[in-house]
């Protein structure tokens, strides 16, 4: 970098980020407000029709007070175009007049009936159309949530994630309901009582509106101070939320290490920390509502005092003067409202940049420019594959299964630090070639990087640009959909479903044959123990399968990939759980799914990975040994040494 460029560079590393504004976290919301432009505007023309007709009350009250009092003509200050706009609700108007009177109140109820319709239907649209958006977010959310890779999940907690995803897009639904309703119906009424205000004594109105300027200050000092504390209370009980979904989840442990009064107060200071932010905001409302309050009273204090002289002087009519209180008793909703509604924007705001965060993350693993070139187009080819009596209803992937890693060094972006450093390599030089159809093991001890290598293999993680190869093209070239197609992948960490089994084995496969899914479990030995439950394949198997064992929940996880019929099969330690009769006759009816297919084994027992065509051994990230079973038994290494150990425990165990 020369001389002249580092001072400007320095400035602008020195120059703060400016916080996003409430409206810059809201305007996210236009586009999905605009897919429902014609309902929005329909009930923001109901709710204008409702403010007008919100006017005619105040002023027939105004005639019908005139009316008792005898007063030669009713709303005598009322001039100009109102006056013409109310010719034929004036013309009944009569002095002391029973029949006069009789009128008046009908069309008073008429006219209430009318605005409590269009109030209905004002609701009805508007928190319809937010309930709509509501929808649209939650599907979206859970659209971009299920993109994302296992990094964003390293970084972010589940608990905060279903914080954000319930309590946060709830806030941000009273924004788009009765957020913009009321404040449609603030802006109405406002505009339509000060005109009629204005027609009445343009010096009164401007009496009463002196303390405006005070309310807009104290909305706007207490608004930002609201938005300050939700977003506080949003993160405390995203905290909240993720103490309680870890305790809910790990409950066994818990009571297993006689943890239940620890946990139980650590829970207690996130739920004091929560309530204690939540008791801030109450003491801002606290202020917030009787400052408003009084600066209404103020209001209604200058109307009878002012007001009162004008009457008493013959400047106007009682009636002229109680329209007028009605009018300002009509602006006092608006007035609370605006509080009301600067809570709900200001919570709302901060709800929807938590939200933000999620919607506007990024996939780092993704597909290429060139994916399509490389597919070829025939990802998606339909068919049964040939090659094993078992079959499931996927189309078949254009991926034939050779496998190669070229100097690969891999680090865990998780791993470091926000200026790009710290954390090691989990994978170092890997140079690695797997024939399509040929079986590979992995073997070494734990922390050597075997899974990170299966893990590269499915892109759940992205190895660096040319170091890892799908038949002989990168694999960041491929589609990922059609990457993933192409694998059956058995994790070390077995996930099941809170569903049937049926529905667990059946997981990513479209309508599953009922013979396929008998057939995947029978491969993976989990059959017979099925058939012995009540329900069978309809067992519910409860949260992450905690009604199975450990063995059978790794023989149900074999079952589904094997059903996938995949060009890839990766088993990451699946068979650690189950003893070695087991295992042989899994294995042994496993041959034939393998036998053209590419196959990963990573395990630590040899009578696992004995057989593989090709055998490597980890060790620190690097591999160490490599070949048959019977050439590393001749190189005396790690392999030879597992060896010799499980020999001596069989031996031990059969004495």
């Amino acid at each position: 970098m020369s001389a002249i460029a580092q001072p400007a560079a320095v400035s602008a590393a020195a120059r703060p980020v400016k916080k996003a504004s409430g409206w810059d976290h809201l305007k996210t919301l236009i586009p999905y407000v605009r897919r429902y432009k014609s309902m929005t505007a329909l009930g923001l023309l109901t709710n204008t029709l409702m403010g007008l007709v919100g006017a005619f009350p105040q002023l027939i009250i105004g005639m019908i007070t005139d009316c008792i009092s005898g007063s030669a003509r009713t709303l005598s200050t009322l001039t100009g175009t109102a006056r013409i706009a109310l010719s034929p609700l004036l013309s009944l108007y009569a002095p002391m007049n029973r029949h006069a009177l009789g009128l008046f109140c009908m069309i008073l109820i008429g006219v209430m009936l009318v605005k409590g319709f269009l109030s209905f239907w004002t609701r009805w649209i508007l928190i319809g159309v937010s309930r709509e958006i509501e929808y649209d977010l939650r599907n979206d959310m859970l659209a971009r949530l299920v993109e994302l890779e296992p990094e964003f999940y390293v970084r972010n907690r589940t608990g905060d994630l279903m914080s954000r995803a319930t309590n946060d897009l709830n806030a941000v639904r009273m924004v788009l309901g009765p957020g913009i309703m009321y404040s449609a119906t603030t802006i109405v009424t406002m505009i339509v009582a000060v005109f009629f205000m204005v027609k009445l004594s343009a010096s009164l109105t401007l009496w009463v509106l002196l303390p405006v300027p005070v309310v807009a200050f104290a909305v706007r000092y207490f608004g930002e101070t609201i938005h300050r504390l939700s977003e506080q209370i949003q993160a405390a009980l995203g905290t909240l939320s993720t103490r309680a979904q870890e305790n809910l989840t790990g409950i066994r442990v818990i009571r297993a290490y006689a943890q239940e009064k620890p946990e139980i107060e650590a829970f207690d200071l996130a739920n004091r920390d929560y309530v204690n932010r939540n008791i801030k905001l109450i003491a801002t409302w606290s202020l917030f509502f009787p400052f408003l309050t009084a600066l209404i009273g103020i209001t209604f204090v200058i109307l009878l005092g002012k007001g009162g002289r004008d009457v008493i002087d013959h400047r106007f009519t009682v009636g002229t003067m109680w329209a007028f209180y009605w009018f300002l008793g009509q602006l006092v909703f608006p007035m609370i409202a605006l509080g009301w509604v600067t809570n709900i924007f200001q919570r709302g705001a901060a709800s929807m940049g938590r939200l933000n965060y999620i919607l506007h993350a990024k996939a780092r693993i993704g597909d290429s420019a060139r994916a399509d070139e490389v597919s070829g187009g025939n990802g998606a080819s339909a068919g049964r594959n040939g090659d094993s009596g078992q079959a499931a209803a996927e189309p078949e992937s254009s991926v034939r299964g050779e496998i190669e890693f070229r100097h690969l060094t891999f680090t865990y972006p998780t791993a470091r630090n926000e200026d790009g450093t710290g954390g090691g390599p989990v994978l170092r030089d890997i140079n690695l070639h797997v024939p399509a159809g040929s079986t590979l093991a992995i073997v070494g001890p734990t922390g050597s990087g075997k899974s990170t290598l299966a893990a590269l293999i499915a892109r759940l993680w992205d190895a660096p640009p040319g170091t890892l190869f799908l038949d002989g093209s990168s694999i960041r070239d491929y589609p990922l959909e059609e990457v993933r197609r192409a694998i059956g992948y058995v994790p070390q960490d077995t996930f099941l479903f809170s569903d049937t089994l049926r529905e667990n084995i059946a997981f990513g496969v479209d309508s599953a044959l009922e013979a396929h899914v008998l057939e995947a479990a029978e491969i993976a030995s989990i059959s017979g123990e099925i058939q012995s439950f009540p329900q069978r394949y309809d067992t519910m198997v409860g949260e992450r399968g905690i009604t199975l064992s450990g063995g059978q929940k790794q023989r149900t996880s074999i079952a589904r990939a094997v059903l996938r019929q995949p060009k890839i099969l990766i088993l990451d330690d699946a068979l650690s759980s189950v003893d070695t009769d087991t295992e042989e006759r899994i294995l042994r009816r496993l041959r034939d799914v393998m036998r053209a297919r590419t196959s990963i084994l990573i395990s630590h027992r040899v009578s696992t990975v004995k057989n593989a065509d090709q055998i490597v051994v980890l060790r620190d990230g690097r591999i160490i040994e490599r070949g048959t079973h019977e050439q590393l038994l001749a190189l005396g290494g790690y392999y030879a040494d597992l060896n010799q150990k499980q020999m001596l425990e069989e031996e031990l165990e059969r004495e």
